[in-house]
This record gives structure tokens, sequence and C-alpha cells, in this order.
């Protein structure tokens, strides 16, 4: 059997105010375009199919469309709903879509019900594993823990013990959205640490022949059988060396897999450069960013005078400008955003703690301030279920 495994779609989302809505669009013609052209037999999609829990209606439109084309070629597609969806919203209609061939899968209770396959060699059983908020649905999946461990492997437990009834032989894909240990996340993810834990261990998959995973933007293979595919489209200029792509997964009569990347559209590259005004200005190993979308830090002493106008006759794509002072590593009025990247709000809370009373939090403050962060997100997550 065939398999598409994408992800992380985020429609509706833009690169630093420049709408992406076009090049989301030529993702999607062209994800279509692989289903018809590569034979493929199932779609696999590892949630975030939106950026946020209420998506502009022509983002709606887009999602509209890529399942309807979907459906017109015959072609099964299984979705679940990611961090950034709203799943009670993406989920409306899922038994009628059903009937379609669109199969989606975002209320954690039903995660161990499997949209069933068959090629000439048996039944292929998939599983939806929606993201799972864990001071949400532990109660719910009886999880230890509320924790992104405890959640996850709760419901792994319940698809294996759903897998063991089925004939032998029976072969088995899920698909979750989450932060697998040993991954590489970059700057386009949003935070998902609950209970001090955002990330989980790859044995929690053990058994299951193929896992499709979303979440994190960068194409990557944990093992042979756990992969992401990562986004289509750049979302941060962390991505600047990412290869856009989905995975084309053959699954054996036996469960033995082999998988290709399929390049998705680039809209236009990504560049990051570094230096003094008048370096970039005239440098002609620059010469090859002039069409791309290009962030700039600027590393003169002294501010220039409109920099941003400067640099547009050169890189008229240029979104993004900062300025760092040679010399100046400890300037007062170095970017905020810069000191604070790569850091959970968790970390973030317990350095203003220290900055404020001289002190780092105790083991007991960073309980109740980890305590209050999971109760925040616990309350906006079930505000998107109601």
């Amino acid at each position: 059997m065939r398999l598409l495994h994408t992800s992380d779609w985020h429609l509706g989302r833009s690169l630093h105010r420049v709408s992406l809505l076009d090049a989301q669009r030529a993702f999607l013609d062209h994800l279509v375009a692989t289903v018809r052209d590569r034979d493929v037999d199932a779609v696999l999609v590892a949630g975030d199919i939106y950026d946020r829990a209420v998506p502009p209606l022509a983002a709606v439109e887009l999602y509209d469309g890529a399942l309807h084309a979907l459906a017109e070629l015959g072609v099964p597609t299984v979705m679940i709903s990611g961090n950034h969806d709203s799943a009670r919203r993406l989920g409306v209609g899922a038994g009628l879509m059903g009937r379609a061939g669109v199969h989606l899968r975002t209320d954690p209770a039903t995660c161990d019900r499997p949209v069933v396959l068959h090629d000439t060699h048996g039944d292929v059983a998939v599983y939806g594993l929606p993201y799972l908020e864990p001071a949400l649905v532990r109660d719910e999946l009886g999880a230890e823990r509320a924790d992104h461990p405890a959640v996850l492997g709760a419901a792994a437990d319940r698809v294996r013990a759903d897998l063991a009834t089925r004939p032998a032989g029976t072969r088995s894909v899920v698909l979750a959205h989450a932060f697998v240990t040993g991954a590489a996340p970059c700057d386009s993810e949003r935070d998902i640490t609950a209970g001090g834990v955002p990330s989980v261990p790859a044995t929690l998959f053990d058994g299951i022949d193929y896992t499709a995973l979303g979440h994190l933007h960068g194409c990557q293979a944990l093992t042979e059988r756990i992969r992401y595919s990562g986004s289509p489209l750049a979302y941060s200029f962390s991505e600047e060396h990412h290869r856009k792509s989905m995975w084309l997964v053959d699954l054996g009569a036996g469960g033995e897999i082999t998988a290709e990347r399929v390049d998705t559209p680039v809209p236009r590259r990504l560049a990051r450069l570094r230096g003094r005004l008048a370096d970039l200005l005239a440098d002609p190993a620059h010469d090859k960013h002039t069409g791309a979308w290009v962030e700039a830090v600027l590393t003169d002493p002294v501010r220039p005078y409109e920099p941003m106008a400067a640099l547009a006759e050169r890189f008229p794509h240029i979104l993004s400008l900062g300025f760092e002072p040679e010399g100046r590593v400890d300037d007062p009025a170095a970017s905020y955003a810069r000191r604070l990247a790569g850091r959970s709000d968790q970390q973030i809370a317990e350095d203003f703690v220290g900055h404020v009373r001289g002190s780092a939090p105790d083991a007991h403050e960073q309980r109740v301030l980890r305590e209050a962060f999971d109760a925040v997100r616990a309350a906006a997550a079930a505000g998107e279920r109601d």
C-alpha cells in the first residue's frame, strides 16, 4: 500500500505579514497531482491543518477545495487535529465526510477505532491520535499523570489492544501530533510543554508498522518506521535550510517500509544575512539572494540612517531587519525577542522571578508556575472544544 504522509499545513499563516495563501494553494495542487500521478492509495495528514482555532475564510476555502479534489480521486484521506487546530470545529461533519472517504480523527475517545483500508495483501488499520492536551484527556484515557508521555502512552496502549483483536497479518499505521525525543525543532512551532515534559519517547510507538508524525516543521526520520513529514512551506527564517517535502511510503505485505521524499513547491527561498550595511549592499556574494525573502541583521557600531529603505533597493523582498552592534554583547537595548528565542514559557517565567527577586525559584515554586501554565493551556484548549 502506498501512503502519502504530510502535516502542518497551517492554512492561513503568513510570513512576517506576507500572505502565503497562494503558496499554500500551489502546495495543495501539488499534493493532489502527486496523489494522482504516483498511484497513492491513501493520504495521511498528521495535524495542524489550520494555523489557528478560528481560521480565516480564505483558509477554509483552500481546505474545502483540497478535500473535494481528493474525494474526486477516490483516494481515502485520514486526518487528525493538531495543537493549532480547534478539534471540535475541525471535526464538524466528520461522519458525513467519512462516507466520501475523508476520515477525520479529532476525538481522543476514538483513538482506538481505526480506518481499515485494504490492498491485495490484506487489511491496514490506520489509527488517528489527535493532539492530546494532557490536562483535558488524562481522565478520559486513564493516564497516570497529566503530561504528554502519560496520555500519549495511554492512547498508544489502546491502539495496541485493538490491534491485538484484529486478524493475524493486519498491518498498522498511526498518525500522531507530538514532539518525539530526538527530533529537531525550529522557531515556528508552538511550545506544547505540559507537566514539565514537552516530549515523548519513540518507544511509545513500538509494534506499529508506520508512525506518521506531525508538529515539528523539519522533515526527518527518527527510525525507518517513525517519521515527521515537516511543514510543506517555511514558516520562519529558522527553516532557511529545510528541504520541504512529503513522504511517499510503501507499506509491504509483511509491514516492510520503503520511503521516498517528494519535494514541495518553493514560493521563494529564504536568506539570513548578517554584517555591516555597506557590506550587505556591495558584496557580490549576496547577488544570489536578490530574489529571496531576506532577514538581515546589521552589525554596524552605530545604527545606520534608514537602513531598510537602502536594503530594499538591493533585496526587494526583505521582510525582517535586526540590529546587533559589533562589540556590544551586553547591550541593554539588544532585541528582547532574541534573548527569549528558544526558551519555553516556563523558563521565561523562572528567569523573570530570578531577575526580580535575585534568586531562582525553588522546586515548589517551579511546580506552582508549571501548574499555572498547564491550567491556562488547558482552559484555552477547553474553550476551543466548547
